[in-house]
């Protein structure tokens, strides 16, 4: 069997690593008044009457990628949308982003590609990139590392934490581009070490090579999210569905299980990686398995959140909030996992 761990990344070390770093900065909170707690997909600190959100992230080992194929114009869109799909995640609407390009050499054709993506992010998101920082790393960086973080806000009396779920809410999943920023340490070990194919290679169904599906960027869900809030649509719930899988509905509400029945087709790029002897525990667990964001509402306002998102992405209802907590996934085999 291939799993994340065996290929370099520990879902499991890495949640311990970061409950203990979380808990050496939990004493500096005291200095503002921070209206969520850790783990969520933002942080939002309380200015009168209105919140600033705050996410960072960065693309990851999608990188790698990026050199493999000599192409640099899209990997800035992953960078906007890893950080702005969080933001969304707590009611806010992102404004704003700086970033930080660690290289190991200046090299300033690449950067212009990368700036490209950005800039391509950052109008459909319809945010400013208002600055930014550039090191030079030789020694630390091979090649060069992107992040950015991002803020946004948000009325006090409109945040949407996840704590208003309850049993019988519907989960209105909204359809990923692919594999999006996450699980690449598994997918390079995969698809190039385990089935010996290469970047060049054809998908199975012929449309794409295996480098330009898995180079695919990030799906921004800004607008049609945003639109939400502005149509004064009553959401309970909304998840990124970004490393950890399934799993990251867990950051909404302790206590809530969902069950998830009607996922969308499976994009051929992860059929192709669970042939490789990847089980679909770890499947689900690591990817989106082609739902990149999840809306959780009452029934009664589905239809109405549906017609919104539909004109921007495929949307579809995929599951409902239940009164335990586990989270129970039909999988495209037919067969049901549980976490």
């Amino acid at each position: 069997m291939v799993t994340y761990s065996e290929s370099g990344v520990d879902i499991d070390l890495e949640a311990v690593t970061v409950d203990k770093l979380a808990s050496k900065l939990k004493s500096t909170l005291k200095y503002r008044d921070i209206m969520t707690n850790s783990g969520h997909y933002a942080a939002l600190v309380r200015l009168g009457d209105k919140a600033i959100a705050m996410s960072t992230d960065g693309v990851g080992s999608k990188i790698l990628i990026a050199e493999m194929m000599d192409k640099y114009d899209t990997v800035g869109i992953d960078c906007i949308a890893m950080v702005v799909n969080d933001i969304i995640c707590i009611g806010a609407e992102p404004i704003a982003l700086v970033d930080y390009l660690a290289v190991e050499k200046p090299n300033p054709e690449m950067a212009a590609e990368i700036a490209e993506g950005l800039v391509k992010g950052a109008h459909e998101s319809k945010i400013a990139i208002i600055g930014g920082e550039t090191a030079s790393l030789p020694g630390i960086i091979e090649n060069f590392d992107l992040a950015g973080t991002g803020i946004g806000f948000v009325d006090t009396d409109k945040i949407i934490t996840g704590e208003n779920i309850k049993t019988g809410d519907v989960l209105i999943g909204l359809k990923s581009s692919g594999i999006h920023s996450n699980g690449y340490s598994l997918a390079r070990k995969a698809i190039f070490e385990d089935a010996g194919l290469t970047i060049n290679d054809k998908m199975p169904n012929g449309d794409t090579t295996i480098g330009e599906e898995l180079l695919k960027p990030t799906r921004l869900y800004v607008e049609p999210i945003v639109k939400l809030f502005k149509e004064n649509c009553k959401i309970n719930g909304l998840a990124h569905i970004t490393g950890g899988g399934f799993t990251n509905l867990r950051r909404l509400k302790e206590g809530v299980g969902y069950e998830i029945n009607n996922l969308p087709e499976v994009p051929e790029i992860f059929k192709l990686i669970y042939e490789q002897n990847v089980p679909l525990e770890e499947m689900y667990r690591v990817f989106n398995m082609g739902t990149g964001f999840v809306v959780i509402a009452d029934e009664s306002e589905a239809d109405k959140i549906m017609e919104i998102i539909k004109p921007y992405c495929d949307c579809q209802i995929i599951g409902k909030a239940t009164d335990d907590d586990k989270i129970t996934i039909k999988t495209f085999e037919g067969s049901e996992i549980e976490y």
